[in-house]
């Protein structure tokens, strides 16, 4: 069992300062990376340690490179790397990069990055799992006379995918065939823009559906534990904008069926750190369908961590280290992990209401913060004088609201936002 003393963090903005946090209250140093569009970022001023990354490279390509963050980290005596979300958090290349130099990763191994990162293989684990999973296409060809004849086969109307990443980049709608050529084309660039691969593949899709998420962890002993679902249902342009725990909508054996679910494809991979196992549920009949698994921490992880008291960053952390969840947790077994009202989060992010959401950018002038009881925010760019640059995603800050009712909660949050 090993305790780090010294985590890089490979990754910027909030999720940045969320893990500086978590390590910070543990002890640890913590290590901040930057682009040099990014040198006023306020996670860089965080950390207890910051290097410029990425010199001659892009404002998102630094934080890609697994060479530099592999050279600052050895430069600088770092024990481990957190990946945060997004980024390089699902590239199995970079786990195997950190093995090489001798630096653990915090998360699952590269050989279940593997396996669960790529949708299409996600799929093939969960049908050999036992898990329900949506009709769908193998990975799409480039014979589009071909892919014209797989969709057919699934029965329109269905959704294009990216195999690899998420955030809803890559999706598609697909009513018809007179659809199918220009909206996989047009997937495949976004996916290969996004990710650095454009391998897709088609869905059925389900017309009246609800998102909802498993929280898992797993340790190297063979341990696994689910902290309960979320609701992600409130979506714009398939990007997540309201996320709520536990669903409201779920029946008591409803929910004990989904996180059994999410527990049975996780163990047939012998999981390890935190991960979330996503499902579609069909309102018409109330089955569960499974999606993906995101192996990493979620932007939505501070509803669950409300709503269980658990913290799922420090639980990554002590489990990386070898530790079992029960250690990693304070939870002595999955019984022990209950329950403890409702939470629901929300997004503050920069983008233009009046100019279809598109990102906004310049210096913020003045930023005032919503504060309370049960109200937590998670902050990465918003402060008065902040600079927000063209180059990255348009989060600011992300509130979180908790209490005893769904009802209460609602009230906190429309308070907080107003």
């Amino acid at each position: 069992m090993t305790e780090f003393n010294k985590i890089l963090i490979a990754n910027r903005g909030e999720i940045a300062i969320r893990i500086m946090r978590a390590a910070n209250e543990m002890g640890k140093k913590t290590v901040a990376v930057y682009a040099e569009e990014d040198k006023l970022g306020l996670h860089r001023f965080k950390a207890d340690e910051a290097y410029r990354i990425g010199e001659g490279m892009g404002p998102v390509a630094a934080y890609l490179s697994i060479e530099e963050i592999i050279r600052v980290a050895k430069h600088c005596g770092a024990d481990a790397i957190h990946p945060g979300y997004g980024l390089l958090s699902e590239n199995p290349d970079f786990v195997d990069a950190c093995d090489a130099a001798g630096i653990t990763f915090i998360g699952p191994k590269a050989a279940t990055m593997r396996a669960l990162g790529d949708k299409a293989s996600a799929r093939r684990v969960a049908i050999e799992a036992g898990v329900p999973v949506i009709p769908a296409t193998e990975v799409l060809g480039s014979d589009m006379a071909a892919v014209k004849r797989e969709a057919a086969e699934v029965g329109y109307p269905l959704m294009l995918k990216a195999s690899w990443g998420g955030g809803g980049r890559g999706m598609r709608p697909i009513f018809g065939e007179d659809e199918v050529e220009e909206k996989v084309l047009e997937g495949r660039r976004e996916a290969e823009a996004a990710f650095g691969n454009g391998e897709g593949y088609l869905e059925k899709m389900i017309m009246r559906a609800r998102h909802v998420e498993v929280q898992i962890l797993g340790d190297a002993h063979g341990g696994m534990y689910h902290l309960f679902e979320r609701d992600c249902s409130v979506q714009r342009r398939n990007q997540k904008v309201v996320e709520r725990a536990p669903a409201p909508y779920l029946s008591e054996e409803q929910r004990t069926e989904i996180c059994a679910l999410g527990r049975k494809i996780c163990a047939h991979v012998n999981y390890e750190c935190a991960g979330t196992v996503e499902f579609l549920m069909d309102m018409d009949d109330g089955k569960f369908y499974f999606i993906e698994v995101n192996p990493r921490v979620q932007v939505e992880h501070t509803v669950t961590e409300e709503v269980t008291g658990i913290d799922i960053v420090q639980a990554q952390i002590r489990i990386a280290e070898g530790k079992t969840i029960a250690e990693a947790t304070g939870k002595a077994s999955q019984d022990d992990v209950r329950l403890n009202g409702h939470a629901l989060q929300t997004r503050i992010t920069t983008e233009d209401p009046l100019n279809n959401f598109i990102p906004d950018y310049g210096r913020i002038t003045a930023f005032r913060e919503a504060q309370g009881m049960g109200i937590r925010l998670d902050g990465g760019t918003a402060y008065s004088g902040g600079v927000i640059t063209r180059y990255y995603d348009s989060l600011l800050m992300k509130v979180t609201a908790h209490a005893q009712t769904p009802e209460a909660a609602i009230a906190r949050m429309d308070r907080a936002l107003r």
